[in-house]
């Protein structure tokens, strides 16, 4: 869970974590969807009893604070994964993740899901609605990185979400993107071609037709991704202040960008969890 003073200015706008909720506290907790997507509580009650909690701390927050529910997902399996485990990380960063692909495998630009990352997307799927027997919220908010990876994750995870009329669409946001630069991986597909591949998705105002940001020759720094994690967390609180639930399907690079501006400590996430 996240808590932000509101009414301060951006720039001193200071976002924090509470424990005590989930199992992912635990750095030895490595399953990729854990039972109940994490949750310790596994009463029957489980997810009343975390809204009821999330209602009291609404209710009592003081001036400018405001509390949200989190879930950040890593996107399943992708080509670019198969091609780093093929080639070691040594050879993949100095030549194999710069190219296209091999005789074998394409993962660039924009690599998209293996066969094994689409199942780990159903996994997804599938654990949230077996939760809806006991009460999960329905997301308010779905965020999702513009690249294929991330959202065909999101598609398939989230698709019983089309037939639900009443919650907005899944986003689509620049910022949301994994570390950027050199790697053929890291750099997205068209406007146009996202918005005929996923046209239930809405693409933010602004979104470039092409990438304007991936760079050949610069590897985008860890702090540039602090930044950017915490601009998605402003904006989130700044333009949906009434939701409570909130999903992002991103990447292992920006989730750990998250995590240091809430001061947690870094994760080594599998794909899918």
């Amino acid at each position: 869970m996240t808590v932000s003073p509101m009414n301060e200015p951006v720039p001193h706008r200071k976002y924090e974590s509470i424990l005590g909720f989930f199992a992912q506290d635990d750095q030895a907790q490595d399953d990729p969807i854990p039972p109940r997507l994490g949750l310790i509580d596994d009463s029957p009650q489980r997810w009343s009893n975390l809204k009821q909690k999330l209602r009291e701390l609404n209710e009592g927050a003081k001036p400018g604070e405001s509390f949200k529910l989190f879930f950040f997902w890593r996107h399943g399996q992708s080509y670019h994964n198969v091609g780093k485990d093929k080639y070691g990380l040594q050879q993949w960063r100095k030549y194999w993740g710069r190219i296209n692909g091999d005789d074998e495998i394409t993962w660039g630009p924009d690599s998209d899901l293996t066969p094994a990352g689409v199942i780990q997307a159903l996994l997804i799927k599938h654990e949230w609605e077996k939760e809806q027997a006991f009460g999960i919220p329905v997301p308010d908010k779905i965020y999702t990185s513009p690249l294929t990876r991330a959202l065909r994750t999101c598609d398939i995870a989230f698709d019983w979400l089309a037939k639900d009329e009443v919650k907005g669409p899944v986003f689509v946001v620049e910022n949301c993107r994994e570390e950027n630069g050199i790697y053929t991986y890291d750099k997205r597909h068209s406007r146009t071609h996202i918005a005929k591949t996923f046209p239930r998705f809405h693409i933010e105002g602004g979104f470039s037709e092409e990438d304007e940001l991936w760079l050949p020759d610069t590897r985008e720094t860890k702090e540039a991704m602090a930044a950017r994690a915490r601009a998605v967390l402003d904006m989130i609180f700044n333009e949906a202040p009434a939701a409570t639930y909130v999903c992002c399907t991103v990447h292992g690079g920006l989730i750990n960008a998250f995590l240091s501006v809430l001061g947690r400590p870094k994760r080594s996430l599998p794909t899918g969890g």
